[in-house]
């Protein structure tokens, strides 16, 4: 899969469902999407993608998961780790 910004959703702050929208959309042109989260997000991520495959089910499916960390300077200028995850979901080929 290419790393483009088109086929990659950020999970941030805002509502679940405006992620799970966004997903679907990028799905409908894309034969893959990517969801990215680090921190206190990684959980909605996770939501997002078995919302997506749930509502989409059988047209979709997690292709792979990636879990990492980032060291990441506070603003107190400490060094933190930062868990992140990868979610990727992709066309299935039925």
């Amino acid at each position: 899969m290419s790393n483009n910004t088109n086929d990659t959703i950020y999970i941030g702050k805002k509502p679940l469902m405006t992620y799970v929208t966004s997903t679907i959309v990028q799905l409908a042109t894309k034969p893959d999407v990517t969801i990215k989260a680090r921190g206190l997000t990684t959980s909605i991520a996770i939501d997002v993608a078995q919302v997506v495959i749930k509502k989409t089910k059988p047209a979709f499916e997690i292709s792979n998961v990636s879990i990492g960390s980032e060291s990441l300077v506070s603003s107190d200028g400490k060094n933190r780790d930062v868990s992140t995850i990868e979610i990727s979901i992709k066309r299935t080929t039925a």
